[in-house]
């Protein structure tokens, strides 16, 4: 089983920037997760893709973030960071960690981190 927490989400305003992260870990083995990424789901929408990032570095973005958002990674320390300049009001959400892992197969995602963007 593997266990996400994220931080760094609030309230802030038009214009301004927030980091989230999220680190994994997992009780009984080193993990060594293929993608890392976030996703968003906005009141009354459908979750969607934010952006996500490989082991080899390959990074995938939404194209309404493209340019505002920059997600890295550390893979010694399982963490997945989203910097976020220049939020609007489009972009409140609650934003979502999530991990793929090869060994298993499968993808997990965190509880969800709230960002609120105030116009």
């Amino acid at each position: 089983q593997v266990k996400l927490v994220e931080s760094g989400g609030g309230l802030v305003q038009a214009g301004g920037s927030l980091r989230l992260s999220c680190e994994a870990s997992a009780s009984t083995t080193t993990l060594r997760l293929n993608v890392m990424g976030w996703y968003r789901q906005a009141p009354g929408k459908q979750r969607e893709l934010v952006a996500t990032i490989a082991s080899d570095g390959y990074t995938n973005y939404a194209d309404s973030v493209k340019g505002r958002f920059t997600v890295s990674r550390d893979s010694v320390k399982n963490t997945v960071y989203l910097q976020m300049n220049s939020l609007n009001a489009e972009d409140t959400a609650v934003y979502s960690c999530y991990v793929f892992w090869a060994v298993t197969n499968k993808a997990y995602w965190g509880q969800g981190t709230p960002v609120t963007v105030s116009s």
